[in-house]
């Protein structure tokens, strides 16, 4: 994939992040990070092609070049030390719509369906085969970033 190809890419889901912010619905996140403990929940975000490519852009920025194991269930984007998430700025769209009732509870789907379809155009574009797993997407985008 060429730079620019990428370039547009993260500028494209970044859009739709930036668009889902203008939504008039209430979100207080208080930082508890069970959304994070994927085996707690039973509930693991699933990541558009483009996600996947922004989230491990964001990741190498951090200076990581590939995902750390973790054995307890959570996202492998949370720094243990902290308890905050490595790429907050850049999360996925699954992350920034959550369930969390402390933070305000799951957007309706409808509310946000149109941002839904960009992402999967987007990553249907980019040769995509539907959201996977954050895992496997990320990992797959940073070899892809090589």
């Amino acid at each position: 994939m060429s730079r620019e190809t990428i370039s547009s890419t993260l500028a494209e889901v970044r859009a739709v992040y930036a668009e889902l912010s203008k939504r008039p619905a209430e979100r207080n996140c208080i930082a508890r990070t069970e959304c994070c403990r994927f085996q707690l929940t039973g509930l693991t975000p699933h990541l558009t092609k483009g996600e996947a490519l922004l989230a491990a852009k964001a990741l190498r920025a951090t200076g990581r070049k590939e995902l750390s194991e973790a054995e307890d269930g959570a996202c492998p984007m949370l720094n243990r030390s902290t308890g905050r998430c490595l790429i907050y700025a850049d999360r996925p769209f699954a992350c920034r719509t959550h369930f969390c009732e402390a933070a305000g509870g799951p957007y309706d789907r409808k509310q946000v369906i149109d941002l839904i379809r960009k992402l999967e155009d987007l990553a249907h574009r980019l040769g995509g085969d539907g959201p996977r797993k954050i895992e496997a997407a990320v990992a797959d985008a940073l070899e892809e970033l090589r």
